[in-house]
């Protein structure tokens, strides 16, 4: 089905053809449209053109009321202050519109394609191999798989990338230990188990770790495997995957629990550009991009100075002729942009990493790898924070691990479901499932209701709340229509563009009619918060039109109670669609 135009894009086209007709010398003129408390919208572009034109704004704000075609969309229009003009439309024209919406049998309620969509390359949920998840990890892995749900829906060709930290000194350590205790990797809880993994894995940290401090020997024979692992020894090259396999079981119970799906090819990590190292950095030096300094291999910027007032440059390349994380970035790049072809380069990455990333971006710009029609972005997000304002962390100072974090959050919720389980009759399989629903629901909408460049205070009391701005609230208010519509008997949601609208039902129209235009803007920016904040304004519009309008009462005319199960139906419909871009499940009854 064709994409249904939004009621303030059908009317912004009359304006400007009304414009274009009333004042054929001012050219192609924008309206300035937008929405106002005083009608339903207001257009302000006239101002501007009568002071181009040395005319009476009001004057010319009556030219082009009169050139407006008659009936259909536009109700009333009145001219007010210097030449605005406030529009108020028909209320056949929200029905009909929102109709055509619901009719959408591909079921993305009239939303476009984006005409001009390409390929992104997102680079987000970034685990490191033998180590375990902390708070640190959630923002990128929240924000990033909701920006590439949100991508897809809008047409965009997404390839998922993560970077998992896979490769380093440290492995020559793990891998040596493990080469004198063969068996230390097994655990009994079976290869499935994500706890017993990373439990394995810390055990094996530690003690190898503590062997390498005491022992110069194994020390030595540590470092002796690094070398090996980077010359491709076969043998150390084994023993290194089997302890990237068992970070993968553990990463993998993490993401369920976050209820996101991370495929096993999306995985390409430090070590996925080993083979093209040498050659970005040859690369690099002969285009004269990068030059020699100290036996180093570098980058120079002319803004990038360090308190002694000397340039700090990006090193590609080591004196030791070890490379650094930029030569890993920017052959990550070059892989990005020649073989997968991609547009768009975006990174869902600490806002701490901010000069890296636009040191490694300016190089692959110097050297061609980044132009005008390729771009990479950095998506920066803030650090998560406790209810005392700092960086969060235990009782003991140390880091919160995100399965402890994530298993609290989904306890409190099914506390909070099981609170109201006997007023809907949950069984205790419901109560369970909708507690890991309503608390995974409760963090990544903490999260995702604040802008990404922002901290945030991690308050699991806030974030399971039935009332404010909590996925709580909204996921009670698709449940809350669910109910409705179970309650309805024979009568069956159907549009009546006939009616007369209540000021409750206007509202929510309008506000379910802006769907499509403010996923366009989302996606543009890449602002998960601002689709989050629309959905809390579509509860509350649910809200106030439940307080003043009655859906199933016996007083309503038959058509009455269509129109309105009409608009909460497809209120849950966009509340559904909105909330799954975000990562969020809606439970059918809470």
């Amino acid at each position: 089905m064709a994409s249904v135009p939004s009621l303030a894009s059908t009317l912004q086209q009359q304006l400007a053809d009304a414009l274009t007709a009333a004042l054929p010398d001012a050219g192609a003129a924008d309206p300035l449209l937008r929405r106002s408390d005083r009608a339903d919208f207001q257009a302000n572009g006239i101002l501007a053109l009568a002071k181009k034109l040395k005319g009476n704004p009001r004057e010319l704000a009556a030219q082009v009321t009169e050139a407006l075609p008659a009936g259909g969309l536009i109700k009333d229009i009145e001219v007010s202050g210097p030449g605005f003009l406030n529009v108020t439309l028909t209320d056949r024209a929200i029905v009909e519109t929102l109709a055509a919406r619901a009719a959408d049998d591909e079921g993305r309620l009239g939303v476009p394609l984006n005409d001009a969509a390409g390929t992104t390359v997102i680079d987000y949920a970034q685990p490191n191999v033998a180590k375990e998840m902390h708070v640190g990890h959630l923002r990128s892995a929240v924000i990033g798989d909701a920006v590439v749900k949100i991508l897809e829906f809008t047409g965009e060709t997404v390839v998922r990338r993560h970077h998992i930290g896979d490769w380093g000194t440290q492995f020559g350590m793990l891998i040596q230990y493990l080469i004198e205790h063969p068996d230390a990797l097994k655990h009994e809880s079976g290869a499935d188990d994500g706890e017993a993994a990373m439990s394995t894995l810390n055990r094996v940290y530690k003690e190898s770790r503590a062997l390498f401090d005491s022992d110069e020997e194994f020390k030595a024979r540590s470092r002796d495997r690094v070398v090996a692992l980077q010359a491709g020894d076969p043998e150390t090259l084994e023993l290194w995957h089997r302890f990237v396999d068992e970070s993968k079981i553990y990463f993998h119970s993490v993401f369920d629990k976050l209820d996101m799906e991370i495929r096993d090819p999306d995985i390409v990590g430090e070590s996925g550009y080993n083979d093209m190292l040498e050659e970005t950095c040859r690369i690099l030096e002969e285009t004269g991009v990068a030059v020699r300094s100290e036996g180093a291999l570098c980058v120079f910027f002319d803004d990038v100075k360090g308190p002694d007032g000397n340039k700090v440059p990006l090193i590609v390349k080591k004196t030791n002729g070890g490379y650094g994380y930029a030569a890993t970035d920017l052959s990550a790049v070059r892989n990005r942009v020649q073989d997968l072809k991609a547009d768009t380069l975006l990174y869902v990455v600490d806002a701490r990493q901010s000069l890296h990333f636009r040191m490694v971006f300016e190089t692959a710009r110097r050297a061609g790898w980044l132009s005008d029609d390729v771009k990479a972005v950095q998506l920066a997000f803030g650090t998560v924070l406790g209810k005392d304002g700092k960086p969060f962390k235990t009782r003991e100072g140390e880091t919160v691990r995100l399965e402890d974090l994530l298993d609290e959050a989904v306890q409190r919720a099914t506390a909070v479901v099981r609170d109201k389980a006997d007023k809907v009759g949950l069984s205790e399989e419901e109560i369970v499932e909708n507690g890991r629903y309503v608390g995974i629901g409760a963090v990544k909408y903490a999260d995702l209701s604040t802008s990404a460049v922002r901290d945030y205070k991690f308050d699991l009391d806030q974030m399971v709340a039935l009332h404010g701005d909590t996925s709580v609230y909204l996921q009670y208010a698709y449940a809350r229509i669910q109910s409705i519509l179970r309650k309805a008997g024979d009568a069956v949601p159907a549009a009546h563009p006939e009616l007369e609208l209540a000021p409750a039902e206007r509202a929510l129209g309008l506000h379910l009619d802006q769907f499509g235009e403010v996923l366009a803007e989302v996606a543009a920016g890449y602002e998960p918060h601002k689709l989050a904040a629309y959905l809390y304004q579509l509860a509350s519009h649910l809200t106030t039109f439940y307080d003043q309008c009655q859906v199933l009462s016996a007083d309503n005319a038959p058509e009455v109670v269509e129109n309105r199960l009409f608009l909460v139906e497809l209120t849950a419909r966009t509340l559904h669609q909105g909330m799954a871009l975000l990562g969020i499940r809606t439970p059918e009854r809470l």
